[in-house]
């Protein structure tokens, strides 16, 4: 029979750690489960990565698997060594008759135990029955959950779970609950960022726009604009045009770098309502005879 080499299947060297084996079976499992991926060979890839993470996520099995050496390579003619005993029994074929190979048979015997697809480690997906199984969801969450880190408390089916959030994830990463899917998986929660009154994120960093009288863009200074973390002064530029963009270092989510709060400039004009406000607008026509708007830059 072919010798199998169980850490090269799982693309991971002979010194991980069980957390790595996990993850890389886990990996393996949602990216050729027959059920998601139809290649010819996903399936092979699945068993393979099943029976691999067999093995290796029991220390017992993988201490005797061990034993036979680092020296042998995937594919090469293998006979147990006279007297191999390492592991015989309390494992094997899966529940659903979707058996182990010669070469696992060989070494652990043929005992029921390995709980069919997904046994062992915990399954991505449910394939075959009674195993662990893995539920993703989506959770929708504020820019101060993850400005200020927070607790959430959510319904998934029939269950209340208290979530975690960690400050300065960003939309797009996921949140693993250990052991809380039904089935005694991981639920996987896939965050992203409820519609902000002020605020647009892009990654760590917020974007946003703010109001500015003709006066303050003209003349300069400083003027309030809001973050998350409270009110703070931006210095405008004297003659700071509507659509320039400024930028405040680190005022985005928290991170390592933190992200930047970019603000663009809208520059609002008052409506003259009074003869004395008229009057005003036509004194500044006067004073900028040379002024012509529509050969000036946008921003």
């Amino acid at each position: 029979m072919e010798y199998k080499d169980y850490y090269k299947i799982l693309g991971v060297p002979r010194t991980a750690s069980e957390a790595d084996i996990k993850r890389a079976y886990r990996k393996l499992a949602g990216e050729f489960h027959p059920d998601k991926n139809k290649a010819r060979d996903a399936e092979d890839r699945f068993k393979a990565a099943n029976e691999a993470n067999e093995v290796l996520s029991d220390p017992k099995k993988r201490a005797a698997y061990d034993q036979l050496g680092a020296n042998w390579q995937n594919g090469q003619r293998f006979t147990p060594p006279p007297g191999w005993g390492g592991g015989r029994g309390g494992a094997g074929h899966g529940s659903d008759g979707a058996g182990f190979s010669d070469f696992f048979s060989s070494l652990f015997g043929n005992g029921a135990g390995a709980g069919g697809f997904g046994g062992g480690g915990g399954g991505y997906e449910e394939f075959g029955g009674g195993v662990q199984r893995d539920q993703q969801a989506k959770l929708a969450i504020a820019l101060e959950d993850s400005f200020e880190g927070s607790t959430r408390n959510i319904t998934l089916g029939t269950r209340n779970l208290s979530v975690r959030i960690p400050r300065g994830v960003t939309a797009g990463q996921t949140i693993r609950l250990s052991g809380q899917a039904v089935r005694g998986g991981d639920v996987l929660l896939e965050l992203s960022f409820a519609a902000h009154p002020v605020f647009k994120p892009d990654g760590r960093d917020l974007h946003m726009t703010l109001n500015v009288a003709p006066w303050e863009a003209a003349l300069g200074g400083a003027v309030p604009v809001a973050t998350l973390g409270g009110a703070v002064e931006l210095n405008l530029p004297p003659g700071t045009l509507s659509g320039r963009r400024l930028r405040l270092k680190g005022r985005g989510l928290p991170g390592s770098p933190a992200g930047d709060q970019f603000v663009t400039v809208q520059i609002q004009t008052p409506v003259a309502e009074t003869e004395a406000q008229r009057q005003l607008y036509e004194q500044m026509r006067a004073l900028f005879p040379d002024f012509e708007p529509r050969n000036r830059p946008a921003g």
